[in-house]
């Protein structure tokens, strides 16, 4: 089930699987989140925190979208020590839009890659 709120903190939580990296998602209080997505219904701030259980010192470092020109989302911002991604979200545009969480990793220079969570906006009208 998505996270539905305007302003909300999801836990990021990495894993090492089989020397593989595995993402999974939670509130803070430590409720899982299946897939990390958020229905959105009012203007806010969507904040990702990365917990990082690899021993890889990971960071974020972006995000990429696959459609980035649709209005779902409006800024982003990551902290400068690659902890927090904040998605600034004005629910302006009614639909959904799926990205991965960019890291960089201190055993080499690869980029590490999230699986897709989705932000949906659903402005009230």
């Amino acid at each position: 089930m998505p996270l539905t709120q305007a302003a909300s903190l999801i836990q990021v939580v990495v894993n090492l699987e089989n020397g593989e990296p595995v993402f999974s998602y939670q509130t803070t209080t430590g409720a899982p989140l299946a897939n990390g997505d958020v229905t959105v219904t009012e203007a806010g701030t969507i904040t990702y925190q990365l917990v990082d259980n690899t021993g890889k010192d990971l960071k974020f470092i972006g995000v990429g979208f696959i459609t980035p020109f649709d209005g779902i989302i409006d800024a982003i911002t990551v902290s400068s020590d690659g902890k927090l991604i904040q998605m600034l979200d004005m629910d302006r545009s009614a639909g959904s839009t799926k990205f991965q969480f960019v890291l960089t990793n201190a055993a080499n220079t690869l980029m590490v890659l999230s699986p897709d969570p989705e932000v949906k906006n659903d402005p009230i009208p």
